[in-house]
């Protein structure tokens, strides 16, 4: 007998780690490395992930798996290796690093049933169960518990006449639709037509239509053909004269569509240059790290679509991670225009079933290229040419739960695996990258000029102090009422931008200054007009909007802040005439409301295009003229030692929607701090001279890319209790680290409570520290055993994006 070594469905130390179960005869060849199997595990059932299959065990007793959950390795052998980088790199377990790398389809669930044990019979049971096991010898859990019978259930437990089962189950089957097909061949089907009446006709329809298209064929097809019945069809195949099947269909999300085909253009002089590294490095199969750094529209996707045609063309694969949901679209046209059906599309727009599917055609290498969101960098591919993300800088590529890993560094690990090129394209690449690649560890590829040879969009920086100074107090500047104005008489297209979602951030009374806050959290709530509620952005609590403040009963209660609904109000008192189409959570939460809204307006159904984030990066309308941004510096007044680098590159991305193509651009920055240098440069595009600026101040407070940086997190409902835990691990990681490491804290976070929970923080700066990882291993070891039993939460992040 052969042994396999798992690893199991249970996140915890002890349990992080393989263990070996006899392979039963009949499997013997059928379970491989990479596999689900079903295995016992105390007196549970549970999925585990086969690592390795082995001729025998240093374990004398070993038990037998129960069931494969596989036909064919979910897991090919390089994703088995990747994922023990990625418990060494961000400190995880190795099974939520393989979790990570699969579809949410194929995470198992677990259902709990309750059935009689051993030769026990109904009779046994006293009468309140008798009758339910008399129905059925099992029943599920959760039905147990709303029948109310789980004490009865306990009572007999005890006595061992019933016991608790677990079962593991897929969370998705493959789609299946009916096909129907003919059994005999067209000169028998031709004979057996003569037999029928002409009052039949249905039926003879049918067969007329088999005798001429003897493929097997989707029922629904079928009666929509021969515009006929499912009756109809029951009575030929009753007669022996058809057959029917389940087939395997895939759920494609974009089967309504037609994709125009599209030929590569002809490369400017800029773009052959920067695209000729990395066409060497596909012919060698030489791994290199490119950072494509070209200012808003200088035709960095053409070279993304030119380099994966070669690799293509050498019969391997590509990858393409594009941030978050904001650019699909149109990105899925220019690749399945350029690739047709060789494309599969990862994101979060799609059902889980969706996304099942499109993974699938990945497995079965039905597909060369794979685009999506952050995991697509786990697509199962075996012998990949290229992986490229695009808008590198993006804070989405960094995922902030378990496993903490970023998408540039496990992509930049698997062009290690597959000796391919890795290509970073930003306007505004990450402050670390850009240090990477001066420093020559990365390759600088640069387009310094638009393709059409456009100048980019003139700016102006309004100070919205001296506005209100002259009396207006509107949120919109005179100068940027007046564009708008303009835009609408000469039918352009305008973008508004506005750095936050909701109607407006917080609800305060004017005669005492309460602030309405979270009961949960230390932060205050957010007012959401479509229902007239207040909403906690961090833990879901909610509330009615009050009418008078519940401190001093005064009726001067109002909102503060500005949110895309309450823009949107003023547009409509303003510039009533202007069509305007809102995006943000609220209007895109339904499944393909993005790619609506977004084609609406392409199709000019709107004048102005008002959203959040989601609307900065990626969108390339020709008629759009105007970029107005209402609110440049909501960020900068973060506590994030990135809030300067990201406004730069927020404000870049969005100002460079304006004038992409024939008609020239301009854009408004409205702000209340105009001499901040991240608005003054973002302002004249000048992404060099930001770096300069920013790598002194990152330089003198030791943050990245001159140090690392990890970040200890701890909360528990106890706050001497957290504040306690803290100060220990901190002082133990102090004591294990050298003199040129810094370690601050323990310090309240930024959101001190969440959820009722207390949250301290330490925070590492360091550069070269070997004993860092497994004192940091240790921590979390330390505290893992007392956190089940007393509620302690203890995250460790290394590199993390987010210190709030």
């Amino acid at each position: 007998m052969k042994v396999a070594s798992v690893i199991v469905d249970v996140p915890a130390k002890q349990t992080d780690k393989t263990f070996d179960y006899l392979i039963p005869n009949r499997w013997e060849n059928a379970i491989l490395p990479g596999m689900r199997v079903v295995v016992p595990f105390g007196p549970r059932k549970i999925q585990g992930f086969v690592t390795e299959v082995k001729a025998e065990s240093s374990f004398a007793k070993l038990k037998e798996i129960i069931e494969p959950m596989d036909l064919v390795p979910v897991l090919t052998n390089e994703l088995l290796s990747l994922g023990n980088w990625l418990t060494e790199h961000t400190l995880c377990f190795r099974i939520s690093a393989f979790q990570a790398m699969l579809p949410a389809a194929l995470k198992a669930k677990y259902e709990k049933w309750v059935k009689l044990a051993g030769n026990h019979r109904p009779e046994e049971l006293p009468a309140e169960l008798q009758s339910v096991f008399q129905k059925n010898p099992e029943i599920v859990w959760n039905e147990a518990v709303e029948r109310g019978l789980v004490t009865a259930l306990q009572r007999e437990a005890a006595k061992g006449t019933v016991e608790v089962a677990y079962r593991v189950k897929d969370r998705l089957n493959a789609k299946r639709l009916k096909h129907v097909y003919p059994i005999l061949s067209k000169e028998q089907l031709a004979n057996e037509l003569e037999s029928i009446p002409a009052r039949a006709a249905k039926q003879r329809d049918v067969l007329n239509y088999f005798i001429e298209n003897p493929e097997s064929i989707e029922q629904r097809e079928l009666l929509a053909k021969t515009a006929t019945t499912s009756g109809t069809v029951k009575v030929l195949i009753e007669k022996g004269l058809l057959g029917e099947i389940d087939k395997e269909v895939y759920r494609d999300p974009f089967e309504e569509r037609v994709f125009a085909q599209t030929r590569p253009l002809a490369l400017t002089d800029d773009q052959a240059n920067a695209i000729d590294p990395i066409l060497s490095s596909i012919k060698e199969d030489k791994h290199n790290v490119f950072l494509l750094y070209g200012v808003t529209g200088s035709g960095k996707t053409e070279i993304y679509l030119q380099s994966i045609q070669e690799v293509v063309g050498k019969g391997k694969e590509a990858i393409v991670l594009v941030p978050e949901i904001s650019l699909t679209p149109q990105m899925v046209n220019r690749f399945k225009g350029r690739f047709g059906n060789e494309v599969a599309v990862l994101h979060s727009g799609l059902s889980a079933g969706e996304k099942y599917d499109e993974w699938r055609r990945i497995q079965r290498k039905e597909v060369k290229v794979a685009i999506g969101a952050r995991s697509a960098v786990f697509a199962p591919f075996e012998n990949l040419g290229i992986i490229i993300i695009d808008e590198e800088h993006e804070t989405s590529y960094k995922q902030e739960e378990n496993p903490r890993y970023h998408a540039r560094d496990v992509a930049i690990q698997r062009g290690l695996l597959h000796n391919c090129p890795i290509v970073l394209g930003s306007a505004t690449p990450s402050l670390e990258t850009f240090a990477r690649a001066q420093k020559g560890v990365y390759q600088l590829l640069t387009l310094p000029k638009r393709m059409n040879n456009q100048d980019l969009p003139k700016v102006d920086i309004i100070d919205m102090r001296e506005e209100l100074r002259d009396g207006n107090r509107s949120m919109f500047s005179k100068l940027l009422f007046e564009k708008l104005q303009e835009r609408l008489e000469k039918k352009e297209q305008t973008v508004l931008f506005l750095n936050k979602r909701g109607h407006s951030s917080f609800v305060m009374c004017r005669d005492c200054g309460y602030v309405l806050n979270c009961p949960h959290c230390d932060i205050s709530l957010t007012y959401h007009r479509y229902n007239q509620s207040m909403k906690c952005h961090y833990c879901g609590h909610e509330d009615r909007m009050p009418s008078i403040c519940p401190e001093c009963s005064s009726d001067h209660i109002r909102f503060f802040g500005t949110g895309t609904q309450k823009v949107e109000d003023e547009l409509g008192k303003i510039l009533p005439e202007a069509r305007v189409i809102r995006m943000d959570v609220d209007t895109t939460s339904r499944k393909g409301a993005h790619e609506r809204l977004l084609n609406d307006f392409s199709e000019r159904k709107a004048d102005i295009l008002l959203g959040t984030q989601m609307i900065a990066k990626g969108l390339d309308f020709p008629n759009i003229t105007l970029v107005g941004v209402l609110s440049a510096d909501t960020m900068l007044h973060l506590p994030d030692f990135r809030s300067s680098e990201k406004t730069f590159q927020l404000l870049t991305q969005v100002s460079g929607r304006a004038g992409r193509h024939k008609l020239k651009g301009e854009v408004v920055i409205q702000t209340y701090t105009p001499e901040h240098y991240s608005v003054e440069l973002s302002g004249e595009q000048d992404f060099d001279q930001f770096y300069q600026r920013e790598m002194l101040v990152r330089k003198m407070h030791k943050y990245p890319p001159f140090y690392f940086l990890s970040l200890i997190t701890v909360s528990h409902e106890e706050l001497m209790k957290v504040i306690s835990v803290t100060e220990k691990i901190t002082n133990y990681v102090r004591s294990r680290l050298s003199e040129e490491a810094i370690v601050l804290g323990p310090v309240a976070s930024t959101i001190p409570r969440i959820n009722d929970r207390y949250r301290y923080q330490c925070l590492i700066k360091y550069k070269r520290e070997p004993d860092l990882a497994p004192a940091l291993k240790t921590v979390l070891d330390r505290y893992q055993q007392e956190s089940a039993a007393s509620g302690l939460q203890i995250s460790v992040d290394v590199n993390p994006y987010i210190l709030m």
